[in-house]
């Protein structure tokens, strides 16, 4: 399929509220009047960005992994988000990936954001999946995750789109934006960042900028300050040539992430 319609969902989040976010995440979902390939939330979006797991954390049969699997079969799109999950005794920053046909996969957050004691709360990811969609090849990241492009690195071209999942305040809103395009050129990939707005309990202030990046570093669409929905068309053909016409990839440095 040469062409994806993909479609990124800014919105505030009720703090520790996971039934008051579902319905109101659903409805914004629900009410998207446009044919769909991917639909993307913020981290936590059923929570906020929050370090107290142990009330608020799900299982993998949980109500808002069934809810995703209805707004997939409704929607006839992709849907994924990051979740708090708990397994085996342990927390997880997680991001469910749900399909149409009602299969669930994930990815844990590699980097967990030290400064707000993440990493002594949640456990890590270790693996890496390249998720598939209609012939595109995907990786997934999760907020803290695009500070590190080396874990971000798209070693002969093994995919076509990034997505990070965040909640990124607007005291580093410039970086944001910055790496986003950084992590577009330097993998020569799409990439779709999505980020909440609004304050959340801990009186953390958020301001969007949510966007679609190309290839080159170009800006195909982007959300602003204030909750918003927006969409964009990628285009594989294009993205092909580029890479075949300037194949910087065929240079990048070998490596493997211990």
């Amino acid at each position: 399929m040469n062409r994806l319609n993909v479609t990124l969902v800014q919105s505030h989040i009720h703090w520790h509220d996971i039934e008051a976010n579902l319905e109101h995440f659903g409805s914004l979902i629900l009410s998207i009047n446009r044919d769909n390939d991917l639909i993307v939330l913020p981290e936590m979006f059923t929570t906020g960005f929050t370090m107290t797991p142990a009330v608020l954390s799900e299982d993998m049969n949980g109500k808002t992994i069934v809810r995703m699997k209805e707004w997939s079969r409704s929607t006839g799109a992709d849907v994924t988000g990051s979740i708090i999950v708990s397994e085996n005794g342990h927390f997880f920053n997680r991001l469910i990936w749900v399909k149409p046909d009602g299969s669930v996969s994930y990815y844990d957050k590699r980097h967990l954001f030290r400064m707000a004691g993440e990493d002594k709360i949640y456990t890590r990811g270790e693996a890496d999946p390249v998720i598939e969609l209609k012939g595109w090849r995907i990786r997934t990241g999760i907020c803290y995750d695009l500070r590190f492009p080396v874990w971000s690195r798209n070693i002969n071209s093994g995919y076509d789109i990034f997505v990070y999942s965040a909640n990124w305040p607007a005291a580093r809103q410039e970086h944001w934006d910055i790496l986003l395009r950084a992590r577009a050129v330097e993998n020569q990939c799409y990439v779709l960042g999505v980020n909440r707005t609004g304050n959340d309990g801990k009186g953390t202030a958020y301001t969007g900028g949510s966007a679609v990046t190309g290839f080159r570093g170009e800006t195909l669409a982007h959300a602003g300050t204030e909750s918003n929905v927006i969409h964009a068309v990628l285009e594989r053909d294009t993205l092909m040539d580029y890479r075949d016409t300037f194949p910087v990839w065929m240079d990048g440095d070998r490596f493997t992430c211990l």
